[in-house]
């Protein structure tokens, strides 16, 4: 037996799985029904103690194909956990994977409860452990810091195109999913991945025809670095943002972000297109939003999230630049703001962005 206890003093008995290690993480839920294996290799989950929202995990093994990177969260709990999986594709079970990886885990849990509270009461600390602690200090004491630096590449790689080269793109790396790479190598472009603490002038100075900012974990606000080289990227190059990218350019250009009550994860998360009207089923996983407010004058909120109004999206047109919240490359999720991609490369081509 082990289990989650919560900074608010709550506790959830149940049955250990994964590495048998004493973890506190920032318990989060994903609201996602597939995809397991994306989220669990999503390094945007790095500190964080993840809760699936679907009662069976696993059900389709292990699957290292279908990885979006290095494993970074630091714990997971799950209501079922499918110890006999059915895939031809499947190499494994989860449970084992878990363990190699470190990450501590809990099943046999009521996981609707769990999120539950976490919606109701907000995200907060969580500890995954064998005895329930007398003293919650260091629980509640807990923060996710330093996320990007460990999460990050350490060193440029090139991706070759998928056929003929159409454009060279530079992938600022603050935690970026593989199929980000994937959807510009099919669409004919070489990818190179560089560290986030990359200077700007080093991107620039390799003269890529248009530069990806990638998601990635944590406050925003922490990446005072990369936030000031963004600022000089700007304006260079046609420039496009996901996720964390599209934070860390709001804050280079002046503007705010906030912390969510509970964030949005999952591949079914509403939004709403300002300028056509149209609505859009997509995967997310973030737990800040841009002011869209403290940008006035400065872009224009290009999407709405549907549920509770917040910031997807801004365009900047004065420097051919554009950011979404949600996850175009929709590992795990629904692909049906992949165009956006295709709005990239004919900015690339010479299309300013309108």
């Amino acid at each position: 037996m082990a289990y989650l206890v919560l900074s608010n003093g709550m506790t959830f008995e149940g049955l250990r799985i994964g590495a048998p290690v004493d973890r506190i993480g920032e318990l989060v839920f994903t609201t996602g029904m597939v995809g397991y294996l994306e989220t669990l290799t999503d390094p945007s989950y790095y500190g964080q103690i993840v809760t699936h929202s679907f009662p069976m995990i696993g059900n389709y093994g292990l699957i290292p194909e279908d990885f979006e990177g290095q494993s970074a969260l630091f714990g997971y709990v799950v209501r079922e956990l499918c110890d006999a999986p059915s895939n031809f594709r499947s190499q494994g079970v989860l449970d084992a994977y878990l363990k190699t990886q470190g990450i501590p885990g809990l099943c046999g849990v009521d996981t609707r409860e769990i999120v539950r509270i976490t919606r109701e009461e907000g995200v907060m600390n969580a500890m995954i452990c064998d005895t329930v602690p007398t003293d919650l200090s260091a629980l509640r004491a807990f923060r996710v810091e330093h996320a990007v630096p460990s999460v990050t590449c350490h060193e440029k790689t090139v991706y070759p195109a998928e056929g003929a080269e159409r454009f060279r793109v530079a992938l600022m790396d603050y935690g970026a999913k593989r199929n980000i790479i994937r959807s510009l190598q099919k669409r004919g472009c070489a990818v190179t991945v560089w560290p986030a603490d990359t200077p700007a002038e080093t991107v620039l100075g390799d003269d890529p025809d248009g530069v990806m900012l990638s998601n990635g974990p944590g406050d925003p606000k922490e990446n005072t670095g990369c936030i000031a080289e963004i600022r000089k990227l700007l304006g260079q190059k046609p420039v496009f943002g996901i996720c964390l990218g599209h934070q860390l350019t709001a804050l280079a250009l002046g503007g705010d972000t906030v912390k969510l009550k509970y964030g949005h994860r999952g591949g079914n998360q509403p939004v709403k297109d300002i300028e056509t009207g149209r609505s859009w089923i997509t995967s997310q996983n973030h737990g800040y939003a841009v002011v869209a407010n403290s940008l006035r004058g400065v872009g224009r909120e290009s999407f709405v999230n549907l549920n509770d109004g917040s910031c997807e999206g801004m365009a900047y047109p004065d420097l051919n630049c554009f950011t979404v919240q949600f996850h175009p490359e929709a590992c795990a999720g629904p692909k049906d703001t992949g165009f956006l991609f295709d709005r990239f490369i004919g900015m690339m081509g010479g299309h300013a962005y309108a």
